[in-house]
């Protein structure tokens, strides 16, 4: 099977850049997730199969359920090590860019990405990509940027030499951005690309346990209090929404990763088409926004009609800086406007 992803002018120019970087640096979007953490610490794992001094920043933190990935211990956080990081980016020669579309997804780590010197690839599978690089590898209807990476390193001939330590990772993101392989993940090349991965050991029910029977007893009380108290059904439209505030994230003594996954519970009721969560930030006037979907209803036009953001077909997210009153407002408008589509 050709799971092929690059060009003959993308292969020559990809192999160039990394043969002459000797410091290679990995980055990631903000709160970092399965697919971001999987990414960087694989194409990191590829990094020094070349030789390359190679540093993953990430942002800021990421959920504890990934902490079991080969090598968290050597991520660099941009919030606590920031005069480490701005230094990395200003000698390194290569900076890869993972799992984001826009310099903003770095939040504060964007103007020092930006400026640096270093020469920029960007590997992603959002829409509109536009961080300014000299090689912009994007395909919105793969599953994860961990098959994308995938791909490449294949198409490079280096995944005979790698070990789970790469396989890992991989697997663990194409698993994580498609809901334990249940959307975007149709595709008979996913499986081909499985396959490969489970012929480096690696233990794919395992990695789903580590993942999704990892969580807090606060985790599972969260749920049941979400599911039961602040659920909002609305069958005229086939979709539901809740919100949890600043206040009832503290009850539960939310850390980061405690909601992960809670936008697609609701999605078990019949007919449902369209999830929404809806999550106050612990410390500023920022409402973060997950939307999920089945079949052809678009939650990413949605996220970026009515929550400043996007994503895909099936899984989008957003952010509305206001209240979480005005948030279950915009919600509510939103599922109106979209009521045909809904219906």
């Amino acid at each position: 099977m050709n799971i092929d992803i690059l060009n003959n002018d993308q292969l020559a120019l990809m192999d160039q850049l990394i043969s002459d970087a000797n410091t290679v640096l990995v980055v990631c979007h903000k709160s970092p997730d399965g697919d971001a953490i999987g990414s960087s610490l694989a194409w990191a794992e590829y990094m020094r199969l070349r030789g390359k001094d190679v540093t993953v920043i990430v942002p800021d933190q990421y959920p504890d359920f990934l902490l079991w990935l080969p090598n968290t211990e050597k991520i660099v956080r941009y919030d606590k090590h920031r005069e480490k990081c701005d230094m990395l980016f200003k000698i390194a020669d290569l900076v890869f860019c993972l799992d984001f579309n826009t310099p903003s997804r770095v939040d504060e780590m964007s103007e020092v990405l930006v400026n640096s010197p270093a020469k920029k690839i960007l590997i992603d599978h959002h829409l509109k990509p536009d961080v300014p690089a000299a090689l912009i590898v994007s395909h919105p209807d793969a599953s994860s940027t961990c098959e994308l990476v995938f791909r490449i390193v294949y198409q490079m001939g280096a995944f005979p030499q790698l070990d789970k330590a790469f396989a890992a990772p991989v697997y663990c993101g194409m698993m994580t951005d498609t809901g334990g392989f249940t959307y975007n993940s149709s595709n008979p090349e996913l499986y081909f690309i499985i396959g490969e991965l489970l012929t480096k050991h690696i233990d794919k029910d395992r990695i789903y346990r580590n993942v999704f029977h990892n969580y807090s007893e606060n985790r599972i009380r969260l749920m049941g209090y979400v599911l039961y108290e602040k659920l909002v059904y609305m069958p005229e439209y086939h979709a539901a929404y809740y919100s949890l505030t600043r206040n009832e994230l503290k009850r539960f003594n939310y850390i980061k990763g405690d909601t992960e996954g809670l936008v697609n519970m609701p999605q078990q009721i019949k007919g449902l088409k369209l999830s929404i969560s809806l999550r106050e930030d612990t410390e500023k006037p920022v409402v973060w926004v997950s939307l999920r979907s089945v079949d052809d209803f678009p939650c990413n036009l949605m996220a970026e009609e009515f929550f400043n953001g996007g994503g895909h077909l099936n899984a989008s997210g957003g952010k509305i800086e206001g209240t979480i009153e005005e948030a279950i407002e915009i919600t509510k408008k939103a599922i109106s406007a979209y009521e045909n589509k809904l219906k």
